[in-house]
């Protein structure tokens, strides 16, 4: 099967959005400081602090958003030259053949950890915070996209 890559930036940013807010440790920096705003905010509603705990919480509250949110993903969308490629990709029995204007270079199955399905992507995780996305606009007719799924479920571990 052979795929030809063309990265849209809006979904791109969506997808390392996803990307960052599933990470375990995003997770568990977000839910304390949203306990620590909601609890702030009560206490500051009940008077029982003053509006310096209150201010704070909200400003790292939004700060954290504004960081997983919006910079984040278009630093790393700039930085990375993966996504202003136009690529070639075909799945071969025993590797991920990868070609772009720049030359090619062959990925087995066993390079990658895991993957993961968002809405327009497949994540293909070769460490925890290192990975390669599979647009599923590559895949033509829809059942190419189905395809794709049953021969990475195939070939690697799904998370």
């Amino acid at each position: 099967m052979q795929l030809h890559i063309h990265y849209d930036k809006q979904k791109v940013i969506q997808a390392l959005r996803y990307h960052f807010i599933s990470r375990i440790e995003i997770k568990i920096l977000l839910i304390v400081v949203n306990v620590f705003a909601i609890l702030s905010a009560g206490l500051f509603a009940f008077q029982l602090v003053r509006a310096t705990p209150f201010l704070i919480s909200s400003f790292l509250w939004f700060i954290l958003m504004l960081t997983f949110w919006f910079w984040m993903p278009r630093a790393v969308y700039n930085r990375s030259e993966t996504f202003h490629d136009d690529i070639h990709l075909r799945f071969r029995e025993e590797d991920i053949l990868l070609e772009t204007s720049r030359g090619h270079t062959n990925w087995g199955y066993k390079k990658f950890m895991y993957f993961m399905e968002s809405p327009f992507f497949f994540h293909l995780y070769i460490t925890d915070k290192s990975f390669f996305l599979i647009p599923k606009d590559a895949c033509e007719p829809p059942h190419d996209t189905f395809e794709v799924r049953n021969w990475l479920k195939q070939k690697m571990t799904k998370k």
